[in-house]
């Protein structure tokens, strides 16, 4: 393998250059769009809606930046363990070159829509100073040659069942936790998980039960209460090896994670005594009931009733897109208690138990009701639509025993359930591009294994260098989160960017199978389903974007 000459012995001082470049372009761009706006104190929400292109534009643009920098922090703490190899390097070349090139070029939000820099509102100089800037042609130009990807590719070529492609900058510690799980996902969930998918089945309670014994469901307890204790870092990186087996396993515990950490951080100590424990064993299979038909990612709309008579709550309304909720033994349910209320402040979230359901069975409760949604991927635990009609919930399971404090305890897991979808996205970009590999080394045409023809092999190298983008994206959001730092603005960007890796990955995959990659029977097939839907949960793409750029233009956040 080969690094350019002339670059390679200034190769990190360059990208950490282009960094405060890039982030040069970044104020400016949000200068214009605050001025453009009006913002000097609070801002207008009409008027962001009006610029909403720009305004994403400019979200694009941040994360962008944050993943130049982490990738730059990722180098540069590799070469002080002296663990910055010579594929590390390439990789890195590689990752600011591309990403420089469409920092200056046009930003993909999604297929069809590119935001170029004239669109956020830079002068002619502003944007031609960094475009032309001496580090940004010379990093474009070394990281988009064909030595350099042919470099990757030689690498990529022996990475082949290997558990990762690069150093992740991971501790002892936690490259044993990725060594344990991608075991037991290569040899328990990987053979089954394309059965489960095409025959639409709900993963196995043996599975499920193996994973408790793994401490999955009790990653993050406090060990007081059963769990492992683990920081969030962990969390990704068992999120990333199980959803690599399987999304739908990966995401059995995201059920646990939201649960616990709204006890955690809101729950009574006889809340959290109770039930801690029990979410750490996997003895209670959670379930998260936010979202309603009418009201999507607008949740202080919602309008699902709890009335209060005597000792209990009795449940009125719908829910839909609630997964995993037939064999759930708890929903943390997200109600309106205060009826004269129209917005978030008359939400209270309760911690309703209820009997577990069955296959013949799937709702066997009192004053509940629901029907299964049938969906392309995202299968092993099942999509509902849940009605509740006098459905009864004991008052001392109001969390935190406090009305009106639902939406608040709701966004204080928000964080969280963002790292760990970028995490699960990681994961699924990772499936992509093993079985996108393989099928290209196996695959013989003309004489000669796909894999040695460019165009196949160049988007292979596109893939292993992205998913180390949004790992590090990712865990830098992880890291921010065990620190007790607020890093909303963090995990949104990772989130936002991992699920567009993720879903560019399974896409590429499937063009490399040519037909075989449209035919049911291929992995590939189920990946691209599942793939799909994690730019959609969790705060769409559009949404994410939205709230990171009410962040980065309130008028306080530098």
């Amino acid at each position: 393998m080969a690094l350019s000459d002339s670059l390679l012995p200034h190769l990190l001082g360059r990208c950490e250059e282009a960094v405060f470049a890039a982030e040069g372009l970044f104020v400016a761009a949000r200068q214009s769009l605050r001025m453009r706006l009006g913002v000097s104190g609070k801002l207008d929400p009409r008027k962001l809606d009006l610029y909403q292109r720009a305004a994403h534009g400019l979200s694009w643009l941040a994360t962008y930046v944050e993943a130049l920098r982490q990738m730059a922090r990722w180098a540069r703490a590799l070469e002080r363990e002296r663990r910055l190899g010579t594929l590390e390097q390439l990789i890195l070349q590689a990752a600011f070159g591309e990403y420089l090139a469409q920092l200056s070029g046009g930003i993909p939000m999604s297929q069809g829509e590119i935001i170029r820099l004239s669109e956020l509102g830079l002068t002619a100089e502003e944007t031609d100073g960094f475009v032309h800037a001496e580090v940004v042609v010379e990093l474009i130009a070394a990281g988009n040659s064909n030595e350099l990807r042919a470099a990757i590719a030689e690498a990529l070529a022996h990475h082949r069942g290997a558990i990762f492609f690069g150093d992740p900058g991971l501790d002892d510690t936690m490259t044993m936790v990725r060594e344990q799980f991608f075991r037991f996902a290569q040899d328990k969930i990987v053979p089954h998980a394309h059965g489960w998918h095409l025959n639409d089945e709900l993963i196995p309670l043996a599975v499920i039960e193996e994973m408790a014994g793994l401490g999955v469901f009790g990653l993050t307890i406090p060990e007081a209460y059963g769990g492992a204790g683990l920081s969030k870092l962990a969390m990704c990186v068992v999120s990333e090896e199980l959803s690599r087996g399987y999304i739908g396993v990966g995401s059995l515990g995201t059920r646990s994670e939201i649960a616990a950490e709204l006890i955690i951080a809101s729950g009574t100590k006889d809340q959290q005594a109770f039930f801690l424990p029990r979410l750490a064993s996997g003895e209670i299979l959670p379930t998260a009931v936010f979202t309603e038909p009418n009201t999507g990612s607008d949740l202080g709309a919602l309008r699902t009733r709890a009335v209060r008579e005597g000792d209990h709550y009795r449940i009125y309304g719908n829910k839909t897109w609630i997964t995993h909720a037939a064999r759930a033994d708890l929903m943390t349910l997200l109600v309106r208690t205060d009826p004269a209320s129209s917005d978030y402040r008359g939400l209270s979230m309760l911690l309703a138990q209820k009997p577990r359901g069955s296959t013949t069975e799937p709702f066997p409760a009192t004053g509940m009701t629901g029907s299964e949604i049938k969906v392309l991927g995202y299968r092993g635990m099942k999509e509902f639509e849940i009605g509740f009609d006098g459905f009864a919930v004991p008052v001392a399971n109001l969390l935190g025993r406090e009305e009106g404090q639902g939406f608040k305890q709701l966004m204080q897991t928000f964080e969280s359930a963002r790292i760990q979808t970028a995490a699960r996205a990681v994961g699924v970009a990772m499936c992509a591009l093993d079985l996108g590999l393989a099928y290209a080394l196996d695959r013989q045409q003309f004489g000669t294994a796909i894999f040695n023809f460019p165009r196949v092999r160049d988007k292979l190298v596109m893939m292993a260098v992205e998913i180390v983008i949004g790992r590090q994206m990712t865990y830098f959001a992880a890291r921010e989160k065990d620190e007790g730092r607020r890093c909303d603005l963090e995990a949104g960007m990772a989130k936002l960017l991992a699920a567009r890796i993720a879903w560019a990955a399974a896409d590429n995959a499937v063009q490399i199978h040519g037909g075989n990659g449209f035919a049911l029977e291929y992995p590939i097939s189920r990946v691209l389903c599942d793939a799909r839907i994690l730019n959609i949960f969790e705060g769409a793409g559009e949404i994410q974007a939205q709230v990171i750029a009410r962040r980065i233009l309130d008028a306080g956040v530098n």
